[in-house]
């Protein structure tokens, strides 16, 4: 149960992030409104808030002495969980909350793997979703394996803030490096240590040198680096940041470009300090002359929620049915929001009428009251400010303050007079949510939902796709446990006309079944519903809601788990708009569910900057793999366009199989707002990998060499990663915020699109050949066909990244491109690389479309002309340490080694002796005889 907890709590904060959630600003060279939030099912224990607090402060300063005295921590919001218990210093929360979490202090994952980690799979320069530390690490159980908490959050951070990698990789520990021997893939090179077999088992370890793969010719699975525990280098915090020295990150001057680290490959082989140097934090300060001051500390606590909907009725909303389809999404947001919460309404025209005030929803009869008193007329201007001032009254009047409250707004026109209440927002402490109706509505309430942490929803005047239903069940949930979150099982529509059916199944897997919800709309006459369960039974009870146009269905208890069937006649009627929405929630809640989460890369831009569309799956917090996922991004006037997005570590993918998918957005249609919708199916293939180690995260400390011994730490717990567990068939559908396009061209579209980068390249050797394979990219971006490769190799890694037009080209006649993310294979024979003593020779692919645009170059790809050679050292050194002592003594015995010493002077002065006789011998019998 309490890993499931951990797993739920992770999760809710992980779905509720949207493109941009981070409410953190730099401030005169200190961060503000950072927030760490605490877990609910970590027990209350006070002293995680002082370590909290002991962890930023130190952070601080040395974040300073790392930017070069430019940047430090200035204020953080602390997040208690409602069930520790009330304290005269907490306060109720404004605009932070779980949603904008930057940091979460959660119980592990997976049990007794406490490691540090940032969520982060954008690209290189774009900023993660939020870090994770344990109690366990946050209290300081865990120095040993990483060091003090401090040095890891600014490790992390940088993951966090500025998107850069982890300057080691252990899927490639190791690699040849020019100097002709294996070296451990790291930042810098400076770092000193040793590479050994560490093994132990009870009190007895052994250490042994590493041997070489025949295979690789790089050093066996179990070989580790153990740094030095004394040390001089300064850099890098992103490789061990645990070392005492390390006190800066690696820059151009030191950074070690040869290493197979994840930051050479996704940041095009630059160092942590030229892309931290490139960053907006960067560019907006300049170095402090005074030290900066500590940070402050705020300590909020969660508390129940209070949401005001304030809808648009005015004469606008008369048109294409929008006053209906408003009505028909209220009402449903009113059916599905959680019990315990407490809902107003607010009407606006040119003025504001208060129709309901706040109400606890404690059953069905506060949800049918609210639901009686929504409009049922549209006339009047638009007055957004007067709703929104109106609503703060509201919550004013039952609570005396308007802190963390959720004002949910719906318009579909302009108001210019809108900035009249944009300072009563800032200071209002409530967090406002636009659902945008229409081509129309105004954008400069976007600003609001941005100032106060609020989504921003786009719904256009196509029925049919369903957007006003899509946009409040995305807000109904709020920040509620796992087990009553909303998940959309199917969200679609269908515009009737000589067809007079509208079919279709539903997918209800084992992992939700409770409190599913069959919701059904038309725009002209009720339909047919006819709806069967997996066993073939026909379902009844629908409730009917003519004047709104809609029926429901609750299926009591756990729905069945199988495929539901739908069939919806239309009635006799020209033309009909049908739309279905499923949802349910956690069957058990020992099983986490299968859940989405949909975002964009960025909220704004700029035509023909491309945007990518991301979905995350998971069960728990762990990656579902196999998944059929599409992306449905529509623009304001109705336009839409499908994505088959992919988890293949290509293209706008950033890691192969982490649950992740990705695709690359370019078809802008026009300027304007555009909504991203994305379904997932998965079937037989569909696969879960449970126990994959997260990316960018501190690395572990397997141990230390002092004085030439090596000091091991506990093992790490030891997981088969590789562990993958096939599931049952399941459907999921979610809602991203809403993202706006400008300047895209009115009149015709030229060819702007390059290919998109080759971000997988990798070169095996055999013999005098050399194979490279990669994933195909597309005539623009990931779609299509690109004309034609461009190989080029060189001795130099930089020359090769700075000048690839003047490196050495490789005949590529035979080479015929396939369809975008198709695998290619091209095996060559390299020429006569021109730089003298050249190691390795390094090898990258830029791609040609048919308006002749190339592609960024790809990743770097390299192969060794030399076979390494292993360190030399005694092969087995086994170890008995006296009881109670604290680690591992894993050097040479030394009563074996003053033997072995006594030894080998006794044969050396035999020999000696011997060869000493022999000559005297041979002289005596070889000198000439004299006489007289």
């Amino acid at each position: 149960m309490g890993l499931f907890r951990t797993f739920v709590f992770l999760l809710v904060l992980y779905l509720l992030q949207g493109s941009n959630t981070s409410l953190v600003q730099l401030n005169n060279n200190g961060y503000e409104d950072i927030i760490i939030a605490i877990d609910p099912d970590v027990p209350e224990d006070e002293k995680i808030i002082e370590q909290i607090k002991d962890m930023v402060t130190t952070a601080s300063s040395y974040l300073f002495e790392a930017t070069e005295k430019r940047l430090f921590f200035k204020n953080v919001s602390i997040l208690i969980p409602e069930n520790w218990k009330e304290n005269i210093q907490y306060r109720r929360p404004k605009h932070e909350s779980y949603t904008h979490a930057d940091v979460l202090v959660a119980p592990p994952t997976v049990p007794g793997r406490d490691e540090p980690y940032t969520r982060h799979f954008m690209e290189c320069g774009n900023k993660g979703e939020f870090i994770h530390f344990t109690p366990d690490f946050v209290l300081g159980k865990k120095q040993n394996e990483y060091g003090p908490a401090g040095r890891v959050f600014v490790h992390e951070w940088a993951h966090l803030r500025w998107g850069v990698f982890d300057e080691y990789n252990e899927d490639e520990p190791f690699y040849k490096a020019k100097s002709k021997k294996i070296e451990a893939t790291r930042c810098s090179t400076g770092i000193s240590g040793m590479n050994r077999v560490y093994k132990c088992q009870g009190d007895s370890c052994i250490s042994r040198s590493c041997r070489i793969d025949s295979q690789t010719n790089l050093y066996e699975k179990d070989c580790q680096f153990f740094p030095d525990k004394v040390q001089n280098e300064k850099a890098s915090i992103l490789f061990m940041q645990s070392i005492d020295s390390v006190v800066e990150f690696c820059s151009a001057k030191n950074h070690n470009r040869e290493a197979p680290s994840i930051q050479n490959k996704k940041c095009d082989s630059r160092s942590i300090w030229e892309v931290i140097s490139n960053s907006e934090d960067f560019n907006n300060t300049v170095p402090m002359v005074a030290p900066p001051p500590q940070p402050a500390f705020s300590l909020l606590k969660i508390s129940q929620r209070i949401v005001c909907l304030v809808l648009d009725k005015s004469g606008s909303m008369a048109s294409d049915n929008r006053l209906n389809r408003m009505n028909q999404a209220a009402k449903y947001f009113l059916l599905r929001i959680v019990n315990g919460s407490w809902v107003g309404m607010v009407h606006f025209d040119s003025s504001a009428y208060d129709k309901s005030q706040l109400i606890q929803i404690i059953s069905s009869n506060e949800r049918n009251k609210l639901s009686e008193t929504l409009p049922t007329t549209a006339s009047g201007g638009t007055s957004i400010c007067s709703g929104i001032k109106s609503a703060f009254q509201m919550i004013k009047h039952s609570f005396h303050q308007t802190d963390g409250s959720d004002i949910l707004l719906l318009t579909d026109g302009e108001d210019n007079t809108v900035s009249s209440c944009m300072e009563d927002v800032k200071q209002s402490g409530a967090i406002i949510h636009l659902i945008a109706l229409g081509p129309s509505a105004d954008q400069a309430v976007i600003e609001m939902t941005i100032i106060t942490g609020g989504l921003h929803q786009l719904s256009s005047d196509q029925a049919e796709n369903n957007g006003l239903i899509d946009a409040f069940g995305a807000l109904a949930s709020g920040n509620t446990d796992i087990s009553q979150q909303d998940l959309q099982l199917e969200s679609t529509g269908l515009t009737l006309t000589n067809d007079h059916w509208m079919n279709g199944t539903v997918i209800i897997d084992s992992t939700v079944g409770k409190d599913t919800f069959f919701l059904v709309t038309w725009g002209q006459q009720r339909p047919d519903i006819s709806l069967w369960d997996p066993s073939g039974t026909l379902m009844g009870g629908f409730t009917v809601d003519t004047n709104s146009k809609m029926a429901y269905l609750s299926i009591a208890g756990i729905a069945k788990v199988g495929i539901w069937t739908y069939s919806l006649k239309k009635a006799q009627v020209s033309s009909e708009t049908l739309t279905i929405t499923v949802t349910s929630r956690a069957s058990n809640s020992s099983v986490p569910p299968i859940t989405m989460k949909a975002k964009m890369n960025k909220d704004t831009n700029s035509y023909p900057s491309p945007m990518i569309a991301y979905a995350e799956v998971q069960q728990g917090y762990f990656p579902v793999l196999g998944a059929n996922v599409t992306a449905f991004i529509e623009s304001q006037s109705g336009k839409m366009e499908s994505l088959e997005l992919l988890d293949n570590g290509a293209g706008a993918d950033s890691f192969k199989n982490d649950g992740v998918y990705s695709r690359y957005f370019i078809a802008y249609r026009e300027n304007g707002r555009y909504s991203l919708k994305v379904q997932a199916q998965g079937g037989t293939n569909a696969v879960t990998r449970s126990l994959r180690n997260p990316l960018n995260k501190a690395l572990y400390i397997p141990g230390w060499v002092v004085n030439g011994e090596i000091e091991g730490n506990p093992p790490k717990p030891e997981v088969n990663e590789d562990t993958q567990t096939a599931l049952e068939s399941f459907s999921r559908t979610a809602s991203g915020a809403a993202f706006v396009v400008s300047n895209v061209p009115t009149n015709s579209f030229p060819d702007v699109f390059p290919p998109s980068q080759i971000t997988d390249l990798d070169a095996k050797t055999d013999e005098d050949q050399i194979t490279l394979t990669w994933t195909a990219p597309g005539d623009d971006f990931d779609v299509g066909k690109v004309q034609q490769y461009i190989i080029r190799t060189s001795g130099s890694i930089l020359d090769l990244r700075d000048n690839f037009d003047d490196a050495l080209q490789v005949n590529t006649t035979d080479l015929l491109p396939n369809e975008a993310n198709s695998k290619e294979t091209f095996t060559f024979k390299p020429g006569n690389i021109s730089e003298e003593n050249a190691t390795h020779i390094f090898i990258a692919i830029q791609s040609v479309d048919k308006s002749n645009l190339t592609s960024k170059v790809s990743n770097i790809a390299q192969v060794a002309l030399f076979i390494p050679q292993a360190d030399s050292s005694p092969d087995e050194n086994p170890q008995n340490p006296s009881p109670g002592e604290n680690h591992h003594n894993t050097g040479v015995n030394i009563s074996t080694l003053v033997l072995s010493v006594v030894g080998s002077v006794v044969v050396v002065s035999i020999i000696l002796s011997t060869t000493i006789c022999i000559l005297k011998k041979k002289k005596n019998v070889s000198r000439p005889s004299t006489g007289f």
